[in-house]
């Protein structure tokens, strides 16, 4: 594995978290029609996507279609984003929050674990929100890229409005992979990912937006990622 310069980096990454408040979000599935409130705990969220220049450092590659070191990562699948997870933590003397199992496509949450994780979506749809219950945190086209000015394509991130916990992109530019399965009983190992793209229109750009896809093969070129993690700075 290619390590970055642990001192310089723990500072940057510390420095880009943001710590979300314990409280209470209500969620829905507009395919089920169900609805569902989730009780979150104090977690630390990154201000922004993970940009290619940060996911290269950790792995080496960048396999995104767009190219630029501020630019979010994307291409990406969800195994490919709990690998830089995992990496991360190593790279900054954490302990990791995955057990993969590379040969049955098996991974293993650690609870309880200080290292780099996916939100789940429900942390996620919380951080988005900011504590409210709106499906947007201001209007779309202050706060998001999507289809209406994206110029069809990733912009750079940190360039629109943040919400009001100081959280960037939430909303459009990548979808973002969460750590939860969506349904298994129907889609087996399927992951869920949120926020909407530069390639979405408005309609699915909001914070209550819910879709799926395979943990392994599935990549493509509006679909990123941010971390998360239990511990403190």
């Amino acid at each position: 594995m290619n390590t970055i310069d642990v001192k310089i980096d723990k500072q940057l990454i510390n420095k880009m978290l943001v710590t979300i408040p314990a409280g209470t979000v209500d969620m829905r599935d507009d395919r089920t029609k169900e609805t569902w409130s989730v009780e979150i705990n104090s977690f630390e969220l990154l201000k922004f996507p993970i940009t290619q220049d940060l996911f290269k450092a950790i792995t080496n590659e960048n396999p995104s279609t767009f190219k630029g070191e501020r630019l979010p990562v994307e291409t990406i699948s969800w195994i490919d984003a709990v690998n830089f997870c995992n990496n991360l933590s190593e790279s900054l003397s954490r302990d990791k929050c995955y057990a993969i199992d590379l040969a049955t496509e098996k991974v293993t949450f650690i609870p309880n674990s200080n290292g780099f994780r996916l939100p789940t979506e429900a942390e996620w749809q919380y951080a988005c929100q900011a504590g409210a219950k709106d499906i947007r945190y201001g209007e779309l086209t202050e706060v998001a890229w999507f289809k209406d000015n994206s110029n069809n394509r990733t912009q750079e991130v940190g360039q629109k409005t943040p919400n009001q916990w100081g959280l960037y992109d939430m909303l459009g530019n990548v979808w973002e992979w969460c750590s939860d399965i969506y349904d298994e009983t129907v889609y087996g190992t399927y992951r869920v990912f949120r926020g909407g793209g530069w390639c979405d229109q408005e309609r699915s750009v909001m914070a209550t937006t819910r879709r799926r896809s395979h943990p392994f093969s599935f990549k493509i070129d509006d679909l990123g990622f941010r971390i998360a993690t239990n511990s403190k700075k």
